[in-house]
C-alpha cells in the first residue's frame, strides 16, 4: 500500500470560499485556545500564590509535565484508534514494583550499576509488553470493548502489584538507576525532560511519517474502511496497546528512580490524568484526531492546574472533582466540534 493510499480523506469540495474562511478561523481559534488558557491559568495561580511563578516551581512543573506527557502520549496512541487504557496507572505501579524487585534480587543498592539498570529495564518492559499484549488481544481479537477489557486488566495489574510487593514499597534502588532516570542532566536540562522530548520526537515521526502511524489515524476515523483498504486492523490495534504500555513502562521507570523505591500505589490516578491530558490537548475520543504536541500541551495544562491547586491548598478531593469535570468538558467540546462539521 502506497503512502498516497493512507493519506487522510480530502474535505468535501462543496465548501465555498466563505465557509472555508470560517473553518480556517475556527481552526486557528481551537489551536490558540489551549496556549491562551495555559497562560491565564499560570497567571491566575501566580496572583493567588507568589510561589507559583518562582524559578524552582516552574522547573518543578516542567519535570512533572515530562512524566505526565509520556503517559498522555501513551494514552493518545490508543485513543486514536477509538480506545483508551484504564489499566495504565496500575501498569505503572506493577512495572515500578517489578523493576525494584529485579534490582533487589541482584543485590539491591549494592548491585552493579549496569546490571541493575538492565535488570530493571528488562523486567519493566517485559511486564508492560505482556499487559499491552493482553489488552490488545482482548480488544482486537476477542472483540471486547476497550472499557471492559482495560477495566479488567486494571484490576489484574493492581492485584499483581500489591501481591508481589506485599503491599509495601520495595527498597534497594541503586544509585546508578537514579542517576540514569532522575538525577542526570543533558545540556543543563533534567534527564526526565530530555527523555520526554526525545520520545515525543520519535513518536511524532512514527505517527506522521510511517505507514503504521498513519494507519492508526485511518483506523480511528473509519475501521471498516481501513479493513476494506487492506490495513491489518486487528494486528495494528495489538501493536497500539503494546506501544501504550511500553511508554507507560518508561514513565514508570523514571518515577521509580525519582521515588527511590518500587511503589505499589505509584500509578494512583494516572489513568484518569493521562486521559484528561490527552482529551484536553485535543485528542478526540471518537478516534482519528490527535498528536504528540496536543498531548504534551494537555499534560502541561493538567500539571499547572494540579500544581496551582496544591500550592493554594485546595483539598485533594476537590481536585479530583475538578479533574473529572475537565474530562467531561473536554468530551462535550469534542462532541460539539464533531456535530458542527
Amino acid at each position: 500500500m502506497s503512502d498516497a493510499d493512507l493519506a487522510a480523506p480530502a474535505k468535501p469540495a462543496a465548501i465555498d470560499a466563505r465557509g472555508s474562511r470560517i473553518l480556517q478561523g475556527t481552526g486557528w481559534a481551537r489551536q490558540l485556545a489551549l496556549p491562551i488558557a495555559l497562560v491565564l491559568l499560570l497567571a491566575g495561580f501566580g496572583l493567588a500564590d507568589d510561589r507559583v511563578l518562582t524559578t524552582y516551581n516552574l522547573l518543578n512543573i516542567a519535570q512533572q509535565t515530562s512524566y505526565l506527557a509520556l503517559f498522555a502520549m501513551a494514552q493518545m496512541v490508543v485513543i486514536l484508534t477509538r480506545g483508551f487504557d484504564l489499566s495504565l496507572g496500575p501498569t505503572v505501579s506493577m512495572v515500578s514494583v517489578a523493576a525494584a524487585l529485579a534490582m533487589a534480587g541482584i543485590g539491591g543498592a549494592d548491585a552493579n550499576g549496569i546490571v541493575a539498570v538492565l535488570a530493571a529495564i528488562a523486567a519493566g518492559f517485559a511486564l508492560a509488553a505482556a499487559c499491552g499484549l493482553f489488552n490488545g488481544v482482548v480488544v482486537s481479537i476477542l472483540g471486547v470493548s476497550p472499557l471492559v477489557a482495560t477495566l479488567g486488566s486494571m484490576n489484574i495489574a493492581i492485584g499483581v502489584a500489591t501481591t508481589i510487593s506485599d503491599g509495601r514499597p520495595v527498597q534497594g534502588v541503586p544509585a546508578a538507576f537514579a542517576d540514569l532516570f532522575y538525577r542526570g542532566s543533558i545540556l543543563g536540562l533534567p534527564i526526565a525532560i530530555v527523555i520526554a522530548i526525545l520520545v515525543g520526537g520519535v513518536l511524532a515521526f512514527v505517527l506522521s511519517r510511517t505507514v503504521f502511524g498513519r494507519s492508526l489515524y485511518i483506523i480511528g476515523t473509519n475501521p471498516q474502511a481501513a479493513a476494506v483498504a487492506g490495513i491489518p486492523v486487528k494486528r495494528l490495534l495489538v501493536y497500539a496497546y503494546v506501544l501504550c504500555s511500553a511508554l507507560a513502562a518508561l514513565g514508570a521507570l523514571m518515577m521509580t528512580a525519582r521515588t527511590g523505591s518500587g511503589e505499589p500505589n505509584l500509578g494512583g490516578t494516572l489513568s484518569l490524568q493521562s486521559i484528561a491530558a490527552a482529551v484536553v490537548g485535543g485528542t478526540s475520543l471518537a478516534g482519528g484526531r490527535g498528536g504528540v504536541g496536543s498531548a504534551a500541551l494537555g499534560a502541561l495544562f493538567i500539571t499547572i492546574l494540579s500544581n496551582g491547586m496544591n500550592l493554594t491548598r485546595i483539598d485533594g478531593y476537590v481536585q479530583m472533582i475538578v479533574l473529572g469535570a475537565i474530562v467531561i468538558l473536554g468530551v462535550v467540546l469534542d462532541r460539539l466540534r464533531l456535530d458542527g462539521r
